[in-house]
């Protein structure tokens, strides 16, 4: 078998797994990224067992590990009075699974996958404006009037894909109702635990923190996030966005002001979240989707890095050892295309009960939450990682 190129539009999560998988298995790879200096969305990932069991495979577990956080328990908290509405270890899960999860600070994880899969292979400020396929090959052409051709070519270039507007046109993007913030900050136990997944929540919103590796002068931190339902299409300064949280979470306990007088005002993301419908053309030809471009979803599963993580080792298995790459490409879709699917669709129904759709549902999570040993939270993560065929072909061998 020759050796066969593949470009892959977007330097994310998902576009450089995919770039280290593929390289695995003999394919040469370039990856082209819009951007001129990469500066990742979003501070935190929650990386679960199926996605860590994936980064295994592509031979990264040890630098994983070592960006990752020992998150040993969860709890929820009242938001407004402080008081504890459970907790539990994690300790059944990852045993279960075999493996722990980690959470991890995006910007980190991204700079350890460019470094592996190699920065000289990546070119930044690369504006994909059309693709063509030519024969066995596909064309690609650049903002700045570069063209580069492949035998194929992966569209990990997000939420917003130009790759899947080729494939399929334009999507609509669903608005979810709220908008979420979130950033890093060093550890403090006046804030949380070093070693729990704590969330506090009330009235429809969340303040959630999650330990991550330390930054560079060795202290601990914690990735956050807050949720604040509210209508779409505000746009307020950068340097507001911490006196917005103040006024959102105005009343909440003290723990969740700490967290608030902590985070660095120039460092905190807004995000207004959405998700797309989902759909099952992932490929045509030539060209495949990958990552937030297939199955843009909500992060109420926790479960978005991971799915990406699966797609790029999914497609090194449907691609290596065969030389028909569009059948090969149609097997992937066809083993991934489901699975997302019910994702998405669950990560759209845990937002709604957690972030107030209809109040009553809300409150009776709230009430659940106060009755809850930890089983059935820990079933639910369960059943998300153990659904994945990645995961169980790995936990088989």
């Amino acid at each position: 078998m020759s050796t066969k190129t593949v470009m892959i539009i977007g330097a994310g999560i998902g576009g450089l797994c995919a770039g280290i998988a593929l390289r695995r298995i003999g394919f040469e790879v370039r990856i082209f990224e819009k951007v001129r200096e990469v500066r990742p969305v979003g501070a935190g990932l929650s990386l679960w067992p199926n996605g860590i069991q994936c980064l295994h495979h592509l031979g990264l577990g040890a630098q994983i590990r070592d960006l990752g956080g020992q998150m040993e328990r969860m709890a929820y908290i009242d938001g407004l009075t402080g008081e504890t509405m459970c907790a539990f270890p994690l300790t059944p899960l990852w045993n279960s699974a075999g493996i722990r999860g980690y959470p991890v600070a995006r910007a980190a994880t991204q700079e350890m996958l460019m470094d592996v899969f190699g920065r000289e292979h990546i070119a930044l400020g690369m504006r994909l404006v059309a693709l063509q396929e030519e024969g066995a090959q596909v064309l690609a052409r650049f903002a700045d009037g570069t063209e580069s051709r492949a035998d194929f070519v992966i569209g990990a270039d997000g939420a917003h894909s130009l790759v899947r507007d080729h494939l399929l046109g334009p999507l609509e993007r669903r608005y979810a109702g709220y908008v979420n913030w979130n950033g890093i900050v060093d550890m403090d136990a006046a804030i949380a635990p070093a070693d729990c997944w704590t969330t506090f929540v009330a009235q429809g919103k969340r303040a959630s923190i999650m330990p991550i590796g330390a930054g560079e002068n060795g202290q601990g931190r914690f990735y956050f996030f807050f949720d604040q339902p509210m209508p779409a299409g505000d746009t307020p300064a950068r340097e507001d966005y911490k006196s917005l949280l103040q006024g959102c979470f105005s009343g909440w306990a003290e723990p969740v002001q700490r967290l608030i007088a902590a985070a660095d005002a120039g460092a905190i993301n807004r995000v207004e979240i959405h998700d797309i419908d989902p759909f099952s053309t992932w490929a045509k030809g030539r060209i495949c989707l990958l990552g937030d471009s297939a199955h843009n979803t909500t992060p109420d599963l926790g479960q978005g890095a991971c799915m990406a993580i699966e797609d790029a080792v999914v497609l090194e298995e449907k691609l290596r050892g065969t030389d028909d790459i569009p059948a090969a490409l149609q097997a992937y879709q066809q083993a991934r295309a489901a699975r997302c699917a019910d994702l998405v669709l669950r990560a759209r129904a845990r937002c709604d009960v957690t972030h107030g759709v209809d109040p009553v549902v809300t409150e009776r999570w709230y009430d659940e939450l106060r009755h809850e040993t930890g089983a059935a939270i820990l079933a639910g993560i369960a059943k998300t990682v153990e659904g994945s065929p990645v995961y169980a072909e790995f936990a088989a061998g």
